[in-house]
């Protein structure tokens, strides 16, 4: 049992850590598309993000307040690419 607990957790974290550097090259190449691109339909489609939004988040205890948020997450066709990259990277190497 203890070994398929441990298959879960590394694909958990493989899924999460393909997230995070999926959408950081993803940005990256939102961004380099934006510099280099002459202003087109492709350039646009490429470019056009849509975006979703949660928080802020407050908790107030007696002895500790801290706030969290807004977290912001932009999906484009670029930031698609780049989780699907990474994806096939990490698939081929771990």
């Amino acid at each position: 049992m203890s070994v398929l607990a441990d298959q879960r957790r590394l694909s958990a974290g493989r899924l999460v850590w393909t997230l995070i550097l999926g959408f950081f090259l993803g940005g990256l190449l939102t961004q380099l598309a934006e510099m280099f691109l002459p202003d087109s339909a492709a350039r646009t489609f490429l470019t056009t993000s849509v975006s979703a939004s949660v928080g802020p988040f407050s908790m107030d205890l007696v002895a500790l307040a801290f706030t969290l948020g807004p977290v912001s997450v932009y999906l484009n066709v670029l930031t698609l690419v780049g989780v699907f990259v990474v994806a096939f990277i990490a698939r081929s190497w771990i």
